[in-house]
């Protein structure tokens, strides 16, 4: 994960989350044979992101949730109440799968990253996504153990 680096700021961090996002949500279009590193490097969304240090935390959020992809949808699936994976809405399933990673396997605080999920479902999500997306974020949160 990008530490404390030079402009490493807050801005910098959304960027590289939307920017994570929108590649995560790409992989479900992407070609089996390509793999997740690559598919990152050649995404014309990441070749166009001019900030190094957002690209670099897009990166490694891209790549810790491929690479607990199994523990995410697990408690995804744990919280949502009557919800399989298969029945919740792409973009809402990215943007929980996102903000999980963030919530279990990273340093940043469980709040923020539930704020940055509700702000991207605003962006991306419908009318519905925002609630349902904090709700299972919210269960998430008050079972979990940083």
């Amino acid at each position: 994960m990008a530490g404390n680096k030079k402009g490493n700021r807050p801005g910098i961090r959304r960027v590289g989350r939307t920017l994570a996002f929108q590649v995560l949500y790409g992989t479900h279009f992407r070609d089996a044979d390509m793999d997740m590193e690559t598919f990152f490097d050649v995404n014309p969304l990441v070749m166009e992101q001019e900030s190094e240090t957002a690209r670099e935390f897009a990166r490694d959020l891209v790549m810790g949730v491929e690479a607990k992809k199994a523990e995410i949808d697990k408690t995804i699936e744990t919280h949502s109440q009557h919800w399989k994976i298969e029945r919740i809405a792409l973009m809402e399933l990215f943007i929980l799968r996102l903000s999980l990673y963030e919530m279990m396997f990273t340093d940043i605080p469980v709040k923020a990253a539930i704020n940055e999920a509700i702000e991207l479902s605003k962006t991306f999500g419908d009318g519905k996504s925002r609630g349902f997306v904090n709700g299972i974020l919210d269960g998430a949160a008050k079972t979990l153990k940083k």
